[in-house]
């Protein structure tokens, strides 16, 4: 396989199934009988691997990483399925921080071209049996799954977890979830499965009684990780990584139940080294240190008010350079950006991104200063001369403006 074959399967597999990252919700294919079909033409490779399931708003993504640390640091081989990527196709599999291998890749999207015409299949479902698929072939000893959107009818569901875990539920994917928290905590809660232990990491009560309720219909343990006290820290510094640090520990204690080996130095080598452990980017990721540049893939409103709280704590002037997706409530947003700032407003690179001058009127409005651009790195680029060595840039407001900026310069 040449790299230009390789970029072709990939492009072909963009091309010829709808993807919710690019497509929204057009893209969405709830249900599980299509992955049903999908596992069954492979030989249903996720009943012959050990799963851990981890659903949630936000943090599902940061937890799922700390979690392969800590258990890669007790010497077992972790297979991990996380979505979106940021730069490259193979981050969503990862087998101890490597990114799937990209023969694998190749091969499996020429299988693809044969499936039997009845299974016309989403990108994510795609994504979700390939993991599946690579995990079995690579004999991981444990695989974390992270749940894509939802949950009672997300792809990953048709998995019977070790344990499962729902981090949080805040408003997000309304016009697919539901648009009260207590919807949404209900398709997270599709979740559970009979007799399977859940973490809570929700400190929300209304949350916590339909994620119990749910339990106990399933007769299955429910974990309330908030009521963890621990001291211990990670290496993702986020000030939101506390929460998910508490459903990693839960998670572990269950684990240890059922004769995983972890000890008390694997947990806090591996909260400590989730980035060189997993390659993990792209939560409160500093990119570099004089100029201070920051950056989060937080997108929805919880997510954001949380990030933009922390920037609030660093005493510096912020340069931001933000950019958002069709469904974004810009009205929203302006009400809880930073102060001390100077903002850059850019058009992510896909056919959801939304460019600034379609909502400018509400910048202005806003009294803020501001300037647009029409793609991200003019917009880095422009704060770049703007930003002196004792202020400090942000860069956020979605996965595609990070991924943009990480594929231009992490390597340059």
């Amino acid at each position: 396989m040449t790299q230009e074959q390789y970029q072709d399967a990939i492009e072909w597999l963009f091309a010829q199934t709808p993807n919710y990252q690019t497509d929204g919700q057009k893209a969405y294919k709830p249900g599980l009988q299509n992955i049903s079909a999908l596992c069954e033409f492979f030989g249903n490779p996720q009943d012959k691997i050990k799963t851990i399931h981890i659903g949630g708003t936000n943090g599902k993504g940061s937890t799922s990483n700390m979690l392969a640390s800590v258990m890669q640091e007790a010497r077992y081989k972790i297979g991990l399925y996380n979505s979106p990527h940021l730069i490259d196709f193979t981050e969503r599999i990862k087998i101890n921080g490597k990114n799937c291998d990209q023969n694998f890749v190749y091969a499996f999207i020429q299988q693809m071209k044969n499936l039997p015409k009845d299974l016309q299949p989403s990108f994510f479902e795609i994504t979700t049996v390939m993991a599946f698929e690579y995990f079995y072939r690579q004999k991981v000893d444990f695989a974390i799954i992270e749940v894509g959107l939802g949950g009672r009818l997300d792809s990953t569901n048709i998995i019977n977890p070790l344990v499962s875990a729902i981090t949080n539920v805040q408003l997000d994917h309304q016009d697919i979830l539901g648009d009260t928290i207590e919807a949404i905590a209900k398709e997270k809660a599709g979740i559970i499965k009979e007799n399977t232990p859940v973490i809570s990491g929700d400190e929300n009560l209304i949350v916590k009684n339909i994620l119990s309720e749910t339990a106990k219909e399933k007769n299955a343990a429910f974990v309330d990780a908030t009521l963890i006290e621990t001291s211990l820290s990670s290496d993702l510094k986020g000030i939101y990584q506390k929460n998910n640090i508490r459903v990693v520990l839960a998670l572990v204690k269950e684990l240890k139940k059922m004769g995983v080996q972890i000890s008390d130095i694997d947990i806090e080598r591996g909260l400590q080294n989730v980035g060189s452990n997993t390659n993990f980017i792209g939560r409160w990721f500093q990119f570099s240190e004089k100029p201070l540049i920051i950056c989060d893939t937080a997108h929805n409103q919880a997510g954001l008010e949380i990030v933009f709280e922390q920037l609030n704590e660093i005493p510096k002037t912020k340069h931001m350079i933000l950019g958002f997706v069709n469904d974004k409530k810009i009205d929203e947003v302006l009400k809880i950006l930073p102060g001390n700032s100077r903002y850059y407003f850019v058009k992510p690179a896909i056919s959801r991104g939304r460019h600034p001058s379609e909502y400018e009127k509400e910048l202005q409005n806003a009294g803020i200063h501001y300037k647009i651009f029409d793609d991200v790195q003019s917009g880095y680029q422009a704060a770049k001369q703007d930003v002196n060595e004792n202020e400090m840039i942000f860069i956020g407001g979605s996965n595609f403006v990070v991924g943009e900026f990480l594929e231009k310069n992490l390597q340059n």
